[in-house]
């Protein structure tokens, strides 16, 4: 996840183009990083280091780990350990960058360490979100919201299963709390008995469109009640987990049947409306929760 924000980072200060984030962002999907890379980013070897063995391989035909453990570069625990996170989103993100010459390996590192300042993260801040575990990454985005822990859990548990059905490639702009949301196009349900819950998507119709092919895992050749149907059967997976969830610590509740707007939409409640900002690659889509409180759809 990491990477989503970091990439945004690098477009918003002009440092990438948003072609060259999304050419990124399509070549790390499907690859693996280069233990070369890791082995830099983890400080086990240096550039040139690593330059020796890649130049090496073109002549030996034998892995990148054992030549580096054959000179005495890295040991067989550094290259068990590395081979484990040839996965890494992050890395990903970087490895498909530096091949495509738009920075270097130096000048990632600079722009994070600025990343950082500019974002006022600590190293465990930014290790928590390269983890990919929202686990530790929520408690880092919602350090300073005063929302209740009943809605942080909900908040975790949508971007766990944004991340599993949707897409990976997304990021949590924001957290606020509000008086009112609107959207063209809404897809919502009430949790309703121990708890009284609203929750909802409102976007724009490109971005109910993305959750709702991937969800369905089928193409909508228009924007309309269909689409909107898709992402309601996505929420209410999601409120099911959550339901489940909450009945495992004996609270009940029922799922009301499902909400669909395809006209323009506005929820108001006072001061009480938690509004989520989600960019999913690069559209937008707002996750709208309300909890005990009197809201009103006009």
């Amino acid at each position: 996840m990491f990477e989503a924000y970091f990439g945004k980072y690098l477009e918003d200060q002009g440092i990438i183009t948003n072609e060259q984030y999304q050419e990124v962002v399509v070549a790390s999907q499907n690859s693996k990083v280069k233990l070369g890379l890791l082995a830099v980013a983890e400080g086990f070897m240096t550039e040139e280091e690593a330059d020796e063995i890649n130049d090496a391989q073109h002549r030996l035909d034998k892995r990148f780990g054992d030549i580096a453990i054959s000179r005495g570069y890295l040991t067989d625990s550094q290259v068990e350990y590395l081979l484990k996170k040839q996965g890494d989103s992050y890395l990903l993100f970087v490895q498909a960058m530096v091949e495509r010459n738009i920075l270097s390996l130096d000048e990632i590192q600079e722009y994070v360490k600025e990343y950082k300042k500019a974002k006022k993260l600590s190293d465990l801040d930014v290790d928590a979100i390269k983890s990919g575990d929202v686990d530790k990454i929520i408690p880092v985005l919602l350090r300073e919201c005063s929302i209740s822990p009943v809605i942080k859990d909900y908040i975790a548990l949508s971007a766990r299963n944004i991340g599993r059905f949707i897409n990976r490639q997304f990021r949590i702009d924001k957290v606020e709390v509000v008086d009112a949301v609107s959207a063209p196009y809404v897809a919502a349900q009430v949790l309703d008995g121990d708890y009284k819950i609203f929750t909802g998507f409102f976007g724009e119709g490109e971005a109910m469109k993305l959750i709702a092919e991937a969800y369905a895992m089928e193409e909508f050749e228009a924007i309309d009640l269909d689409v909107v149907d898709a992402v309601c059967e996505f929420l209410n997976c999601n409120n099911g987990l959550f339901a489940t969830k909450l009945s495992n610590e004996y609270v009940d509740v029922d799922m009301m049947p499902p909400i669909l707007k395809d006209t323009p939409t506005t929820i108001k409640d006072d001061s009480n409306i938690v509004r989520v900002s989600i960019y999913i690659i690069d559209q937008h889509i707002d996750l709208v929760i309300c909890r005990e409180s009197r809201w009103i759809m006009e």
